[in-house]
């Protein structure tokens, strides 16, 4: 059972629903599997928690 996990800043549940699929679609036609064993997680972090190039992305 593959286990793909994302880590990313928050993003609109439909946008969340198009990446679980086209994820899904990779690993079923990579690997030859059912759908049903792709598991999906996504862990979002605000904005004001994560920076780049030493400022945060809230400041950006």
């Amino acid at each position: 059972m593959p286990i793909v996990t994302v880590q990313q800043g928050p993003r609109d549940v439909e946008l969340k629903r198009e990446l679980v699929k086209q994820i899904t679609d990779a690993f079923v036609d990579a690997y030859r599997i059912p759908a049903e064993t792709v598991h999906v997680w996504i862990h979002e972090t605000p904005a004001d928690s994560w920076g780049v190039a030493g400022k945060l992305t809230a400041d950006k």
